[in-house]
């Protein structure tokens, strides 16, 4: 018994001393077959997220696809925000931007428009000597021109002032010209007259808009012309007139009888006001007045008909002044 009670535990024992060598060497070779260790990473700072929050935060380095006419220095300054405390009693800061600039074949650098037009009417007051034997009338203007910028234009104008004759000048000259054996056209001497003075010109003027706003505008203008001056007198005729349908019948009219004609140079100068209709628009009203003052020939007074002229009136061709006042529309 003793003997049988050996050989067991030597077996156990060598049965133990098998395992653990097996289980050692297979330790071993999954030990030689793990990849080397990686090299350990470098530790990272604590994030510290009140810190965080109380800095200012810096969006100058970020791209955006969108443009802008402001300065990288402004647009930087304007982004950056600050979000502490003592940041947060400051107004948020002013963007700055750079003046519009328009490039197009309608439109100065300014804004402004390039090409300007002008239609208007109104009335005409001689002056000085002209003011003796004239009465006032009425007006017409039509223009266009280049504006350089919102200050500055030229333009080229068309005007056409009409102006009736007093009635104590008709009455002279139809004394004048009965005495001088004038009739009607029945042959008989002239019972009434009746006249009118029309003054028609281009000039080259220029124009400064000295003050500007969204809605009110102020200018001074001033320019040099041509200016034709007519002076006719008129008596009262019958004429006949015939049609296919309805036959012939009379009708009353002022026939001309002596007409005088004066071309000169001339200049003119004035003031005016501009109201805009809508702030995003370039068509104004405007309400201006001028002084004219037209270089013409003196004749000289002469019916005698030994001359190679007749004048009975000379004031037709004396110097001429009078102020046009004109209301239109500019655009």
């Amino acid at each position: 018994m003793h003997m049988m009670s050996s050989k067991n535990s030597l077996s156990t024992l060598l049965l133990r001393t098998t395992a653990l060598g097996i289980f050692t060497a297979a330790a071993t070779l999954g030990l030689e077959a793990q990849p080397a260790p990686a090299a350990a990473a470098p530790a990272q700072p604590a994030l510290n997220l009140q810190a965080s929050l109380m800095a200012p935060l810096d969006l100058s380095s970020a791209t955006s696809s969108s443009s802008s006419s402001s300065s990288d220095t402004d647009t930087a300054a304007s982004e950056r925000f600050d979000m502490s405390p003592e940041a947060a009693l400051q107004p948020p800061p002013r963007r700055r931007y750079r003046r519009p600039n328009y490039s197009d074949s309608h439109t100065n650098p300014d804004g402004s428009n390039k090409y300007a037009f002008m239609v208007g009417g109104g009335f005409t007051v001689p002056t000085g000597g002209t003011h003796n034997y004239a009465s006032p009338g009425w007006k017409f203007q039509v223009g266009g021109g280049r504006n350089f910028n919102k200050t500055l234009g030229v333009l080229l104008q068309f005007d056409y002032d009409k102006m009736g004759i007093q009635t104590h000048t008709l009455n002279n000259q139809l004394a004048l010209y009965n005495s001088l054996g004038a009739s009607d056209q029945n042959g008989n001497p002239l019972s009434s007259l009746g006249g009118y003075i029309h003054d028609w010109s281009f000039s080259l003027d220029s124009i400064v808009n000295y003050y500007t706003s969204d809605t009110w505008g102020a200018y001074v203008t001033g320019g040099v012309g041509f200016y034709h001056k007519a002076t006719v007198f008129t008596t009262p005729a019958t004429g006949e007139y015939c049609d296919y349908y309805y036959g012939c019948y009379a009708y009353q009219a002022n026939q001309p009888i002596d007409t005088y004609n004066s071309n000169a140079f001339g200049v003119n100068g004035g003031f005016g006001f501009t109201y805009k209709l809508s702030r995003w628009s370039g068509t104004r009203l405007y309400g201006e007045a001028r002084y004219v003052w037209t270089d013409n020939s003196p004749r000289h007074f002469d019916v005698s008909a030994t001359s190679s002229y007749f004048n009975a009136f000379p004031q037709a061709s004396a110097r001429t002044t009078y102020i046009p006042v004109t209301f239109g529309i500019r655009f």
